[in-house]
C-alpha cells in the first residue's frame, strides 16, 4: 500500500500540501489545475520557487480583493455537487469542507448547516481544497487509499487577523481539527497550521505513525507556503513510499467502531434508522444482535463499522436515526483481503462477481442483488454458480 509521510518543517496549509504533492507527481498537473480552476473560476499556477536553502513548488491562485465575502457551507456542497468532478474527487473535497464546517460550528456554538466560511469560502481556499482532493484521490492504488501520516506540527504563536477579528494562534478551529495529533513548539512564531491544512490533516486521518518495516521511496515533493519565516524554510515536505517486499493477501487498516444498545424503539423503526445509517458516507455496514441489558431487558447491540474519517458522520446518524442517548467510539486495527469486482454476462443477464486473494488461491463469489429477481432458489444456484465459474476462468 501506498504511504505518503507529511513533514510541515515550515507548516501546512492548503497551497502547501498541493505544491508539494505536485512537485512530487508533476503529471497530475493539468487535470488537477483544470478541475480547480473550473470550481474556484480563477486561474491556478504552478510555480517554482527557491528560497536560501531548498527548491520546490508553489500553488498560486490569485486573492480576491473582498477579503470579508463568505460562503456558506451549503453554498459550497452545491457548487462541488454541480461541478464536473470525478465522485472521489467531489467526495474528498466535500470531507475537507466537512469537517472544517464541523469544527467551526463547535468554536461559535452554531449548527454545521449555519456555518458561513469567510476566509476559506474565499476562491483561493476553494481551489487549494478541490486541488488537495484530486490529488488525494490520485494517490490511490490497486491496494486501495493511499495512508497518511504527519510529523509533529508547530504550534506557531501570536494573533491572526481574521473577519472575526484578530483569533489567537492556533486559530480555535484549528486548535479543535489538530485534536489527536502531535505537535511542536520551535519558536518561531505566527500562524503556521492554516484551517485548510488542518481541515485537510483531519480529514486523511494523518494522525497515524508512519507504517514499520521496509519501504521504498516513490518520490518526494517540496511545497513552498507565501510567508517568510526567519532562518527556516517555510516548506511542507512530503515523502510518497511503499511496502518493499510483496504484500500479503491481506492488507492493514483502521476501522472506526461505534457502539450502543437500544432498548425503547420498534424493530420497524430501528431498521428502518440502520438503513439510513448504514447509508452514510464511509460507512461499511452495520450489525446489530440481541443482548441483555440493566434490570433483565431484552436489548439490540448495534456496532457500526467505517472509515475512521467518517467517524463523526457516522456518530451523527446514530444519534439522528436511533433513540440511543449515549455510544461508544473507537478506532481499531483491522486486516482486509485484496478484492476486485467484474462483470460477466451469462445470456443476457449481467452479474458483478466479487474476487477475493485468499491465501490459499482467488475465490469469487456472484453478488445476490443481481440474482435476486431470478425465478427459484434452483434458478438462482444455477446462475451463481455459471458467473462464478466464467470469473474463475
Amino acid at each position: 500500500m501506498r504511504h505518503l509521510q507529511l513533514d510541515p518543517v515550515g507548516g501546512i496549509a492548503g497551497d502547501m500540501f498541493v505544491a508539494a504533492l505536485l512537485d512530487a507527481a508533476p503529471e497530475h498537473e493539468a487535470a488537477c489545475l483544470a478541475a480547480a480552476e473550473a470550481v474556484a473560476g480563477v486561474p491556478c499556477r504552478l510555480l517554482r520557487h527557491r528560497d536560501h536553502v531548498l527548491a520546490g513548488a508553489r500553488f498560486w491562485v490569485p486573492s480576491e480583493e473582498n477579503t470579508h465575502a463568505h460562503t456558506s457551507w451549503r453554498a459550497i456542497r452545491e457548487r462541488l455537487h454541480a461541478a464536473a468532478l470525478p465522485p472521489a474527487v467531489r467526495d474528498h473535497a466535500l470531507g475537507i469542507f466537512k469537517v472544517l464546517a464541523e469544527a467551526e460550528a463547535h468554536v461559535h456554538g452554531i449548527e454545521p448547516e449555519a456555518v458561513a466560511f469567510h476566509e476559506v469560502g474565499a476562491a483561493d481556499s476553494i481551489a487549494d481544497i478541490v486541488a488537495a482532493a484530486w490529488l488525494i484521490a490520485a494517490q490511490a492504488d490497486a491496494d486501495g487509499p493511499a495512508q497518511w501520516s504527519c510529523a509533529p506540527l508547530p504550534l506557531g504563536a501570536g494573533r491572526v487577523t481574521t473577519a472575526h477579528g484578530p483569533l489567537p494562534v492556533p486559530a480555535p478551529a484549528v486548535a479543535v481539527l489538530l485534536e489527536r495529533f502531535a505537535v511542536t513548539d520551535d519558536g518561531v512564531g505566527g500562524e503556521r497550521v492554516t484551517p485548510t491544512g488542518a481541515a485537510i490533516l483531519k480529514h486523511l486521518g494523518a494522525n497515524r505513525a508512519a507504517p514499520e518495516g521496509a519501504r521504498r521511496v516513490l518520490g518526494s515533493g517540496i511545497g513552498f507556503g507565501t510567508r517568510a519565516l526567519p532562518g527556516l524554510s517555510n516548506v511542507l515536505l512530503v515523502l510518497v513510499t511503499e511496502a518493499e517486499h510483496h504484500a500479503p493477501a491481506h492488507a492493514r487498516r483502521e476501522l472506526a467502531v461505534v457502539a450502543f444498545e437500544v432498548d425503547d424503539q420498534s424493530a420497524e423503526d430501528l431498521a428502518a434508522g440502520l438503513d439510513r445509517v448504514r447509508a452514510t458516507e464511509g460507512v461499511h455496514d452495520v450489525l446489530q444482535m440481541p443482548a441483555f441489558g440493566k434490570k433483565g431487558r431484552m436489548v439490540t447491540h448495534i456496532q457500526v463499522l467505517a472509515e475512521p474519517a467518517a467517524m463523526e458522520g457516522a456518530v451523527e446518524a446514530c444519534f439522528r436515526e436511533t433513540s440511543t442517548i449515549g455510544l461508544r467510539t473507537q478506532i481499531v486495527p483491522a486486516r482486509a483481503l485484496r478484492r476486485s469486482t467484474e462483470e460477466v454476462r451469462v445470456g443476457d443477464r449481467a452479474v458483478r462477481v466479487k474476487r477475493v486473494e485468499r491465501p490459499g488461491g482467488i475465490t469469487g463469489k456472484a453478488e445476490s442483488d443481481d440474482l435476486r429477481d431470478a425465478r427459484g432458489h434452483a434458478e438462482r444456484a444455477r446462475l451463481r454458480r455459471a458467473t462464478e465459474r466464467l470469473a474463475d476462468e
